[in-house]
């Protein structure tokens, strides 16, 4: 099947080689909006102040966590066009179950599955899909002018940042700089200033 499309349309990826990115791990994760466009609000006097559709991802984030029992949150801040966020993964409280099922499932040699069940791209992908459907619902609520998020207008980049934290320097140095994010904002990689 790659021959068909001579990896045309595949987008290549920032995943670390041969990590279980379904296994326990602390993760410091980071997206994108497509463009780099500040849609969720501004910094005012060093701190992140969110429009409705920050508010929209702000909530959608945090329902992730209420139906993902296997995951944690570390740190997180969501900025005017991305969201940094340390998210632990932890299956040590999945129930018997769980197990059975997922050490039952065989991956079929020709369509492997891209995203394991109970992992960090899982996550990131049902999120990202959340926040979509929730701003598009409230862009037909409110009849706003102006476009739906689709294919043809993206909300975000279609990949993400992850980086495994290795141990509790590393991570109190991720922490330091998700918390501090906002008043380093004039600096930022992601800011358009």
């Amino acid at each position: 099947m790659e021959d068909l499309f001579k990896n045309k349309y595949r987008i290549s990826s920032n995943r670390m080689r041969k990590w279980d990115y379904a296994g326990n791990g602390h993760y410091f994760i980071t997206s994108v909006t497509a463009s780099r466009q500040e849609l969720f609000g501004e910094i005012v006097n060093n701190r992140m102040v969110l429009n409705d559709f920050g508010k929209i991802v702000y909530n959608e984030f945090f329902k992730s966590f209420e139906i993902r029992k296997e995951l944690y949150l570390g740190e997180f801040i969501l900025m005017p066009n991305h969201w940094h966020a340390i998210i632990i993964l932890d299956k040590s409280i999945c129930t018997d179950l769980y197990q059975k099922i997922h050490s039952s499932q065989k991956q079929n040699e020709y369509f492997p599955l891209i995203r394991k069940p109970k992992s960090i791209s899982t996550f990131v992908s049902g999120f990202k899909s959340s926040a979509i459907t929730q701003i598009d619902n409230f862009i037909d609520k409110n009849n706003l002018a102006i476009p739906k998020f689709n294919k043809l207008n993206p909300l975000w980049q279609p990949n993400y940042y992850d980086h495994i934290i290795r141990d509790s320097d590393e991570y109190n140095k991720i922490a330091d700089y998700i918390i501090n994010n906002p008043q380093n904002w004039e600096n930022d990689m992601f800011s358009k200033h």
